[in-house]
């Protein structure tokens, strides 16, 4: 089995409770039989309430961290989105740094080059609440980007990081949709009309990123998943799922777990539930070749296009 995972909280789990990558108390494991390939993008989560010096010290402090496990469990962590379909073939575990919320910059422009140097390759532009950059999906007022928020998406586009809009306000949304030179995605976000939960994507929104030629990671989250989530469960992921290949999102969705970010459903306890939702979309009569899509392809064609898409 091949699975590519657009966002965890695993390694900010890792790097303040100082435990190692592969402990069995994280939901999110690389998979381990021969046979399977995983590449995991690994988020370090930035908490709103932190200040601008103890977010981007955290960011430092997390990269340090990734790269040191990485290289003891033989992790190939990539730097670079170029012949990356021949190292998800050649290697067992694959791992990308990325970063949620850019308060880890810092108010510096000139982290997202250095963010860049040390292999980030996406970040999300806000948690929840407001940031230097724009609003998040609580802020009080919903504000677009700022202006050094549109000054940073450019710097991210040329420096090959991917802007991620999951947690975004309304209007920051719009505002990266209007600015963004590249595709963009929102890599742990699910259907606002499968689920009414103000961080899930409508329909026009999952339609602005599809066009764009980006991508959406389905999200574990039980509030997520089921308006009730006390009866979220698995076959939850296959309802946004298919809603989301309704509006012709064969080449759009992959998954985004949220793995040790979020509330799973009951029956939902670890990065294992992969191998049910495989059984689970054979047995709805999911063809093979959408199900590869799903799990590996339209993530992976999109990290190998996305260096060679031509800035507007």
């Amino acid at each position: 089995m091949r699975v590519i995972d657009l966002h965890c909280d695993t390694l900010y789990k890792k790097t303040v409770n100082n435990t190692p990558l592969d402990s069995r108390d994280n939901e999110c494991q690389l998979c381990g039989t021969k046979d399977d390939r995983k590449l995991q993008c690994y988020a370090i989560w930035l908490p709103d309430s932190l200040s601008g010096d103890e977010a981007e010290q955290l960011f430092f402090k997390a990269a340090d961290d990734l790269k040191r496990d990485c290289k003891r469990l033989d992790i190939s962590l990539l730097k670079s989105y170029k012949g990356i379909k021949e190292q998800f073939e050649k290697n067992q575990n694959s791992a990308v740094l990325t970063v949620e919320n850019s308060t880890a910059l810092n108010n510096k422009l000139e982290n997202v080059k250095k963010f860049a140097s040390l292999g980030v390759k996406m970040m999300t532009l806000t948690w929840n609440a407001e940031n230097p950059v724009g609003g998040g999906v609580e802020s009080e007022n919903g504000k677009g980007l700022t202006e050094f928020g549109k000054a940073v998406v450019r710097e991210m586009e040329d420096s090959g990081i991917i802007v991620d809009i999951s947690h975004a306000s309304q209007k920051l949304f719009y505002d990266v949709a209007e600015n963004a030179r590249r595709p963009f995605v929102a890599s742990h976000s699910n259907a606002f009309s499968v689920t009414g939960h103000k961080r899930n994507l409508t329909d026009k929104q999952f339609e602005i990123i599809r066009k764009s030629g980006g991508i959406i990671g389905l999200n574990f989250h039980n509030a997520f998943l089921n308006d009730n989530p006390d009866n979220a469960c698995v076959n939850d992921i296959l309802r946004h799922a298919e809603h989301f290949l309704s509006l012709g999102g064969e080449n759009t969705i992959c998954f985004g777990s949220d793995f040790d970010g979020g509330t799973l459903p009951s029956d939902i306890k670890n990065s294992s539930v992969y191998a049910e939702i495989l059984e689970l979309m054979l047995k709805q009569g999911y063809k093979e070749a959408l199900i590869e899509k799903i799990f590996y392809r339209n993530a992976l064609n999109f990290f190998e296009n996305f260096d060679n898409h031509q800035i507007m």
